[in-house]
């Protein structure tokens, strides 16, 4: 375990909540354009999609917009509680990553545990029929917030050339 998260790191950890979690059915990343609802995916879908990222001395704050969607009946007879279930998953992926100690390992040493931080308030904004297929479901901002040093020290860069002319 690596103490100063990647990119690859938080990414994985939200696929593997995703891939964890019995009532997501797909879970996948990139532009939302990107999903491809034609191959019937199985639902409800979690999609992270990755929006910036800022860097400060101390820590990166990844931030992503977070898609739980689930198709509704065609006369959407179902529609609210499709919603109601699909605001259910958000609220449980805020949970786990609000209580990291779950994601941790017992291997980890100490100072290595996996640590991943995120605000107390989000807001989700519900949408219907959308996309193809009548999907509805919810979207949020995520914000994952990680321990993080700005150190030249590591860069890999040859010390014996000067960059400043």
């Amino acid at each position: 375990m690596i103490r100063y998260k990647t990119y690859n790191n938080v990414v994985e950890t939200l696929k593997c909540i995703g891939e964890l979690h019995e009532q997501i059915q797909t879970t996948t990343t990139g532009d939302i354009w990107e999903i491809d609802l034609e191959k019937n995916n199985k639902f409800p879908l979690y999609h992270i999609n990755p929006t910036n990222v800022e860097i400060s001395l101390s820590q990166k704050t990844f931030n992503f917009q977070v898609f739980i969607m689930d198709m509704v009946a065609t006369d959407n007879s179902n529609e609210q509680e499709v919603l109601s279930d699909t605001l259910q998953i958000a609220t449980d992926i805020i949970s786990l990553l609000k209580h990291s100690e779950l994601l941790q390992t017992a291997s980890a040493a100490h100072g290595e545990e996996p640590r991943y931080y995120v605000d107390d308030d989000f807001t989700c904004e519900p949408f219907t029929e959308t996309y193809d297929n009548t999907l509805t479901g919810w979207v949020m901002d995520l914000s994952v917030i990680v321990e993080s040093v700005l150190d030249s020290c590591d860069i890999p860069i040859t010390q014996s050339s000067t960059c400043i002319k």
